[in-house]
């Protein structure tokens, strides 16, 4: 097995950028060899669509991107492969449920809970499923370490017997909070049998174990481009008697079971929820990046992330002081490499662009997520997250560059 001091070497993009110092991981990660070449694989070897056609290799194309299926199945292993519906990203997998889902379900007076943590993604289309359907829209906040402010033992109040959907993250793009999912969910089910619960681990998947069978959620969604796959897919997981009585999300090819003038029936998932030609490549290039992550061991990726996290909050404690915000969980045990930071009173534009002289790529700005920034009374922040590819001496460099913002900024 590859060491972490290994792992750099499998990403192109470093030997084409020997300066980059890369901590942009939560907004999309770098690709591996492999991925980028399995792409290249398909566009060079069997680029037909899928599905329909009875030559080699567009036979070919479809084994590739439904072996990709079943990497996914496997991976958070779900029950069936039918479980798993390929979308675009993490945005367009929540509004699908939203949609199909929601729109069915949710009614005036009814309850959809949400936190003040979530991306944009995982918020909004909730908010406005509430607006036009007259429920009501419930908001958890959390404490000022960037966890929720819940007893999870008794969430009397905040569920009810009429909350209908419970949609909350399983991993803060911001705080790097990783919420205790699997105690919520369970404690949800047991006021309210009936809630669908929608879990968002877009920042989940690429950090640490995903088990969508222990954490008995109902639905669950994330991105390719976050966890080493390319961008424009992402994955959809519910469970299959649920998505089996949802109506399409969209119409077309590729998702009929028989039209006739007079109706138009569906074929069961994940058929039914991929209309038209997909992104053949980038579902194969996930597939890879699955078994990429799969190689290396998601745990091993965990554990060396955490270590690496806990060297950059204590170097920067011990760098700035008082001077330098984390915003997120003081113990390191409850987050991933997701640091976002506010530097005295810098913006955190200004920060970003220093660091980019020495081509160091971080994050500023509100992150898809301005209800937490509200929350504790930001506008912005500056963010830098960690990923396998990264290691110490980046940490250092950062640090360096800080310090030269500081010089050029006050």
């Amino acid at each position: 097995m590859k060491l972490p001091a290994d792992w750099k070497n499998d990403f192109p993009v470093f030997a084409n950028n020997p300066r980059l110092i890369y901590l942009d991981s939560a907004a999309t990660a770098l690709k591996p060899r492999s991925v980028i070449d399995k792409i290249t694989e398909y566009y060079a070897k069997y680029p037909a669509n899928i599905h329909r056609g009875i030559y080699r290799i567009s036979e070919k194309a479809t084994e590739e991107y439904e072996e990709s299926r079943i990497a996914v199945k496997k991976f958070i292993n779900a029950s069936r492969f039918e479980e798993i519906i390929f979308t675009r990203n993490t945005t367009e997998s929540v509004n699908l449920i939203a949609y199909s889902l929601g729109r069915q379900m949710v009614g005036p007076d009814d309850e959809i809970v949400t936190t003040v943590m979530e991306h944009h993604s995982n918020f909004v289309p909730w908010q406005v499923l509430a607006h036009e359907t007259g429920a009501i829209f419930k908001v958890v906040d959390i404490n000022n370490d960037g966890c929720l402010d819940v007893n999870i033992s008794n969430l009397a109040g905040i569920i009810t017997k009429r909350t209908k959907i419970l949609a909350l993250a399983y991993v803060s793009n911001v705080l790097g909070t990783v919420n205790p999912v699997k105690e919520i969910i369970r404690a949800a089910k047991k006021i309210n049998p009936k809630i669908i619960t929608v879990v968002d681990a877009a920042q989940a998947i690429p950090h640490i174990p995903v088990d969508v069978r222990d954490l008995d959620c109902d639905f669950l969604a994330f991105s390719g481009h976050k966890m080493l796959g390319p961008t424009g897919i992402g994955v959809l997981y519910g469970k299959y008697n649920l998505l089996n009585n949802m109506f399409p999300f969209n119409f077309g090819g590729g998702m009929i079971k028989e039209v006739t003038i007079e109706k138009t029936e569906f074929p069961p998932p994940p058929a039914r929820f991929e209309a038209g030609t997909p992104a053949i490549a980038e579902v194969i290039g996930l597939g890879e990046a699955v078994k990429y992550l799969q190689a290396i061991g998601i745990k091993n990726v965990s554990q060396y992330e955490n270590e690496l996290t806990s060297v950059a909050v204590k170097y920067l404690t011990a760098a700035f002081g008082d001077n330098i915000r984390i915003l997120g969980p003081k113990d390191v045990g409850k987050r991933v490499g997701v640091i976002a930071f506010t530097f005295k009173n810098y913006h955190p534009h200004d920060i970003a662009q220093i660091l980019d002289e020495d081509d160091i790529c971080i994050r500023a700005g509100h992150h898809c997520a301005m209800p937490v920034h509200k929350r504790y009374g930001l506008t912005a922040s500056a963010r830098m997250s960690l990923y396998l590819y990264n290691d110490y001496k980046d940490i250092e460099k950062v640090i360096a560059g800080l310090k030269k913002a500081e010089k050029i900024l006050k």
